[in-house]
C-alpha cells in the first residue's frame, strides 16, 4: 500500500462553516504535499474543530476530483503543526495567543518540562505546578488557551475513533468543552443524561471498550437512568413505579451483558442516586428531577395564579346584556353552554374551554375575543391598536396551529416556543429564566398537545393580573412528550371549565362530525361501512393498502385535487402500509419525474424533487418554521452551482423560505403521508386513513378520533373493519402522572408551595423515624426498598429544589 495522501499548509480563508457539526471548506497555502500538485493552494473539506487562521496544520485523507474546482483535498484527520526545538516552543509560547505569557515565562516552562512540554501540559495540566514561579492565573491561561488551540482537534478525532458521528461529535465537545474526554472515560454513563439520543446501549459500548466491568455502579446507575427516561418518553408518563423500575434495569443490565447484576446493588444505586437528586422518589413511585419539579411547577404557578387573581369585574356593566347585543350584532345564537362559557371566560382569571369538533369552539373564542375587546376598549382590529404591544397573545403549539388561529380571529398568533424565546432544542434540566410575557389576555389553542416541560415554561411566563384561556379537545391525543397536562387540569377540577357537547356543524349533511364523536364515546356507528357524500370505507388488507391508496389518489388527482388537498395519515413508518412506504408511492403519483425533467436528489432512500409536498422535523424558531410544518420544496441546486460547493433544497414554508444544505436534510422528510401525531393541529381537505391490525399497539380510541377529525371535507377510510373496532375499543393506558394530587394539594393549601411538597417531606421524615427503630446492623433488601423500608432521601432533610439546583 502507498502512503497515506497528507498536506502541510497554513489556513489564508474558511470559505464555509456549519456549526451544528463543524464541517467546514478550507483555503490551503501549500507547504508540503506527497501527491502530483503543481499549484501553491489547494481547498480542503472536512469536520474541523476551532481552527485558526494563518497557522499550519497537516492534514491526511484523499484527493477528490471536483467536476468544476478542480483537485480538492478530503481530510479525515488533521493536527495543528506543533513548534518544534526549544527556541520554537518558546517562541510558541509566549506569543499573542498566550497573555500576560512573556519570554522568561516560557522559557522557564520549556526549561521544566523539555521540549515537548505541549503534549505533556495538554494530558495532564497539573505538570504545570512543577514550573516554580508560575502562578494559578498563568497555569490556567496556558492549560486553557492550549486545550482551545489543540485540544479540540485532538478530541474530534478521539471522538471519531469512538464512534461518534460529527453531530454527537459537536454535541458532546459543546457540553463538556475541555472535560470531554476525561469525561467520557471516566464515565461513559454520564452522557446518557447529559447528551439527547445517547442510550445505555451505545453508552455500554464504550464502557466496554475502556473496560469498565459489568458491576460499575455508574454501569447500573446509568441503566436506572435510562430506564425511567425510556419508560417516560415512551409511555408518556412522568414516574415510574419502584417495582417496574428495578424490574427493568434489571433486564437491561443482564440483557447487555452476560452478567448476573446483585439486585442489592442495584437498591444501593438507586439510594444514591436519589440522595444525589439524579432522581427523585414519591411514595415508591420514581422520577426524573426534570418532570416531577415541572409538574411541581405547573402546581404551584396555577395555585399563586388562581389565588392573587380573584374574579375579574366590570362595575356597572351587565354583561349577559352586552353578549346579548354582540349576538345580534354579529348575527350569532349562542346556546346556553356557550353563553355560560363566554361569560365565565371573561370574569374568571384562568378557564379552559374544551369540546369536540363541530361543537362550537371556534364561535366561542371569536365571542370571547369580541368581548373581550368592547369591555376593556380595545380594537378588534390589532392593527388599528396603537399604544405598543397588543394585549391580546394568541399562541398554539405548533405552526400551523397558530396560523389557524390567526385566520380564526384576525389576531397575530405564534407558536408557544417563539412567544417564550425558545428553540425546541433546550435540555429539560436546565432551569431556563422565562421572562414575563406582556399584555391582558392569553389564549393558547390545542392546549392538549403541551406537554409538562412546556406547560411548566408558559405557565412561568404568565404574571398576575393576565387572564388565561385554554382552549382544547381532551379527547384527542395527548402531548408527544411527557404527561397529559389539559386531562389533568380538567380532572382536578381547580380550574373553572366547559366542555361544549352539542353538535352543530353538520347542518350540510356532513358526516364525519357525527362519526368523530361515535368514536369518541367508543361506538363503532352502524353505517361505518356505508359509503356517504363526504366518506367512504374500503375494506383491505395491509398487503392491499398501497395498490388501494393508489387508486384512490389517481382518481382524485383527476378530479383536480393536489398535493395540498390530499393527505394520508398512518400511525407507523415501516412495512407495506407504513408511512415510508405510502410517501414513495404518493410522490410517483402527485410530483413524478419520468424523463427526469424535474430536478430531484437522492439522500439515504428518499427522493427529493422540485415540487414535492415536505415535513419539519425539528423547531428553528429564528426562521418561524417549527416541527410539524408542512412546506414544499422549490428549487435544488447542485454543488457545482452554489458558493460553498453543496447541494442545496430551498422550501418554502406558508410565506417562509428557507435553504438547507445537505448536512441539514434530516431536519424534514416527505410529507404525502404523515403520522397522525405529525397531524395534530392542522386540517387537510381530504384525509386518507389506513387502519390494520399489522398497527398493533397503535390502534387506540384517541389516535383514531385525532385523524378523523383532520378532515375539513373528505374522509377516506380503508383497511380492516375489526382493526377499527378493536382501535374504538381500545381507549390505552391512561398516562401516570402526579399533576392531579399535587393541583389538589395546593387548593386546599392556604400557602402557595414554592418548596418540596410537605406530603414527601412527611413522608420522608415518618421513614426515617421507623429507619431508627430498627437494629442498626439490618441487611438491605429488595423488599424493604419495595415496601418503603429504606428511605431514598437519606441525609437530604431540608434540601429544597431550588437549593439543588444551585
Amino acid at each position: 500500500m502507498g502512503e497515506q495522501p497528507y498536506i502541510l499548509g497554513e489556513i489564508k480563508a474558511v470559505f464555509f462553516e456549519n456549526p451544528s457539526n463543524f464541517y467546514k471548506v478550507l483555503l490551503i497555502e501549500l507547504h508540503e504535499n506527497n501527491f502530483p500538485f503543481d499549484k501553491d493552494e489547494i481547498v480542503v473539506t472536512g469536520n474541523f474543530g476551532d481552527i485558526t487562521l494563518d497557522t499550519v496544520y497537516r492534514f491526511l485523507g484523499t484527493t477528490v476530483a471536483h467536476p468544476k474546482y478542480g483537485t480538492q483535498f478530503q481530510a479525515i484527520s488533521y493536527e495543528r503543526e506543533k513548534p518544534t526545538g526549544k527556541n520554537g516552543v518558546i517562541a510558541f509560547l509566549s506569543s499573542d495567543r498566550f497573555p500576560g505569557i512573556g519570554q522568561r515565562t516560557a522559557e522557564k516552562i520549556v526549561e521544566t518540562l523539555g521540549e515537548g512540554a505541549i503534549d505533556k501540559i495538554l494530558n495532564d495540566a497539573d505538570c504545570l505546578k512543577e514550573v516554580a514561579g508560575l502562578n494559578e492565573k498563568k497555569r490556567t491561561v496556558v492549560s486553557e488557551v492550549l486545550q482551545e488551540v489543540q485540544g479540540t482537534e485532538k478530541i474530534i478525532i478521539e471522538l471519531a475513533n469512538l464512534g461518534f458521528t460529527n453531530n454527537q461529535a459537536a454535541t458532546i465537545m459543546q457540553f463538556y468543552k475541555s472535560d470531554t474526554l476525561k469525561t467520557i472515560r471516566e464515565n461513559p454513563y454520564q452522557l446518557i443524561e447529559d447528551i439527547e439520543g445517547i442510550g445505555f446501549r451505545r453508552a455500554d459500548q464504550l464502557a466496554m471498550e475502556l473496560e469498565i466491568g459489568p458491576d460499575d455502579k455508574n454501569r447500573i446507575k446509568g441503566a436506572v437512568l435510562a430506564t425511567i427516561q425510556d419508560l417516560s418518553l415512551s409511555n408518556g408518563d412522568t414516574y415510574v413505579d419502584s417495582n417496574e423500575l428495578l424490574d427493568k434495569s434489571l433486564q437491561l443490565l443482564e440483557n447487555t451483558r452476560r452478567f448476573v447484576i446483585d439486585e442489592h446493588l442495584l437498591i444501593e444505586s438507586v439510594v444514591e442516586m436519589v440522595q444525589d437528586m439524579k432522581i427523585v422518589e414519591d411514595n415508591k413511585r420514581f422520577a426524573l428531577p426534570s418532570l416531577f419539579f415541572a409538574e411541581e411547577g405547573i402546581a404551584s404557578t396555577l395555585d399563586r395564579l388562581l389565588k392573587k387573581n380573584r374574579e375579574i369585574e366590570y362595575p356597572g356593566v351587565p354583561i349577559e346584556k352586552e353578549i346579548e347585543k354582540m349576538q345580534a350584532k354579529l348575527n350569532i345564537q349562542y346556546d346556553k353552554v356557550q353563553t355560560d362559557a363566554i361569560y365565565q371566560a371573561l370574569t374568571t382569571p384562568f378557564f379552559i374551554l374544551t369540546g369536540g369538533p363541530g361543537t362550537g369552539k371556534t364561535t366561542v373564542l371569536n365571542g370571547i375575543v369580541h368581548m373581550f375587546c368592547e369591555l376593556n376598549g380595545l380594537p378588534a382590529n390589532s392593527l388599528e391598536y396603537t399604544e405598543g404591544i397588543y394585549p391580546i397573545i394568541m399562541a398554539a403549539p405548533t405552526g400551523r396551529a397558530a396560523k389557524r388561529m390567526n385566520e380564526m380571529t384576525g389576531i397575530p398568533s405564534s407558536t408557544i416556543h417563539r412567544l417564550l424565546g425558545l428553540t425546541g432544542q433546550e435540555n429539560p434540566n436546565d432551569d431556563l429564566y422565562t421572562q414575563e410575557l406582556e399584555g391582558k389576555l392569553l389564549i393558547i389553542d390545542e392546549a392538549s398537545m403541551v406537554d409538562t416541560w412546556l406547560m411548566n415554561r408558559l405557565l412561568k411566563s404568565i404574571p398576575a393580573g393576565m387572564q388565561v384561556i385554554f382552549v382544547g379537545d381532551k379527547d384527542q391525543l395527548p402531548s408527544v412528550g411527557p404527561g397529559q397536562v389539559l386531562f389533568d387540569l380538567l380532572n382536578s377540577r381547580v380550574i373553572p371549565h366547559i366542555e361544549l357537547r352539542q353538535i352543530y356543524r353538520q347542518a350540510d349533511g356532513s358526516s364525519i362530525i357525527p362519526l368523530a364523536h361515535e368514536i369518541k364515546e367508543g361506538q363503532l356507528p352502524g353505517d361505518f361501512t356505508r359509503n356517504q357524500s363526504d366518506r367512504s370505507f374500503f375494506p383491505c388488507n395491509a398487503s392491499q393498502i398501497e395498490p388501494l391508496i393508489r387508486v384512490v389518489v389517481e382518481k382524485a388527482k383527476a378530479k383536480g385535487f393536489t398535493s395540498k388537498d390530499i393527505q394520508i395519515l398512518a400511525p407507523m413508518y415501516k412495512g407495506p402500509a407504513g408511512i415510508n412506504a405510502l410517501n414513495n408511492m404518493m410522490q410517483e403519483i402527485l410530483n413524478p419525474n419520468p424523463n427526469k425533467q424535474r430536478r430531484e436528489v437522492q439522500h439515504f432512500d428518499f427522493v427529493y424533487r422540485v415540487g414535492d409536498k415536505v415535513l419539519q422535523l425539528v423547531n428553528q424558531p429564528e426562521l418561524n418554521i417549527f416541527n410539524g410544518d408542512i412546506g414544499e420544496i422549490v428549487s435544488i441546486q447542485y454543488a457545482k452551482e452554489t458558493e460553498d460547493k453543496v447541494d442545496e433544497i430551498t422550501i418554502v414554508f406558508d410565506s417562509v423560505e428557507v435553504t438547507y444544505k445537505k448536512n441539514d436534510w434530516n431536519k424534514f422528510t416527505l410529507a404525502y403521508c404523515c403520522s397522525i401525531h405529525k397531524a395534530q393541529g392542522s386540517e387537510f381537505s381530504m384525509v386518507i386513513l389506513p387502519m390494520v391490525r399489522q398497527y398493533g399497539r397503535m390502534l387506540k380510541r384517541n389516535l383514531l378520533y385525532t385523524a378523523v377529525t383532520r378532515s375539513k371535507s373528505k374522509l377516506i377510510l380503508c383497511g380492516e373493519i375489526d382493526a377499527f373496532d378493536f382501535a374504538i375499543k381500545n381507549t390505552g393506558d391512561l398516562r401516570k402522572t402526579m399533576l392531579i394530587e399535587k393541583l389538589v394539594r395546593n387548593k386546599n393549601s392556604d400557602k402557595i408551595i414554592v418548596e418540596v411538597p410537605k406530603t414527601i417531606e412527611e413522608s420522608s421524615k415518618e421513614k426515617n423515624e421507623e429507619k431508627q427503630k430498627q437494629p442498626a446492623n439490618y441487611l438491605l433488601t429488595v423488599e424493604l426498598v419495595r415496601s418503603a423500608g429504606i428511605d431514598p432521601l437519606i441525609g437530604m432533610e431540608g434540601i429544597t429544589p431550588e437549593q439543588f439546583m444551585k
